[in-house]
């Protein structure tokens, strides 16, 4: 006695494939995504600007000749321009720390309020990166 099979229709399953560098342009990362990216951009943003930083503070230290001269340097537009993406750097990876950290203790994980999480760092750090560059290009 011969049973006849019977197939069972199978789901069909999304196929998930690796994207290409030309369709990197077409890809859409999500806002967690992007703020991850941008901590760890701005941590190296922050070590590589570190002997500059340490340089400027040496300068600052040194002598009342040296302040001098360090206000001098800080006055160049360029000069405040590099401060501001190193205090934005720093903002960015502290608050997107400051949220690593909340999420390493399973706060936080699920897909809707790691999106809030992500707006609320990009707007804490971009407005705090703000306010200090108003006060260093002098409008308070």
């Amino acid at each position: 006695m011969s049973e006849a099979v019977r197939e069972v229709p199978k789901k069909e399953r999304p196929e998930f494939r690796n994207i290409h560098v030309t369709q990197l342009s077409n890809y859409r990362l999500p806002l967690a995504g992007v703020v991850s990216i941008l901590h760890r951009i701005s941590g190296l943003l922050m070590f590589a600007l570190l002997p500059f930083a340490l340089y400027l503070m040496e300068l600052s230290i040194r002598s009342e000749i040296s302040f001098v001269y360090f206000q001098g340097i800080a006055a160049n537009p360029l000069v405040k321009l590099i401060l501001l993406a190193l205090v934005w750097g720093y903002m960015q990876h502290f608050c997107a720390g400051v949220r690593h950290l909340v999420m390493d203790l399973h706060i936080g994980l699920d897909k809707d309020s790691a999106r809030k999480s992500a707006a609320t760092v990009l707007l804490i750090s971009l407005s705090l990166t703000a306010l200090v560059g108003l006060k260093l290009f002098g409008v308070f």
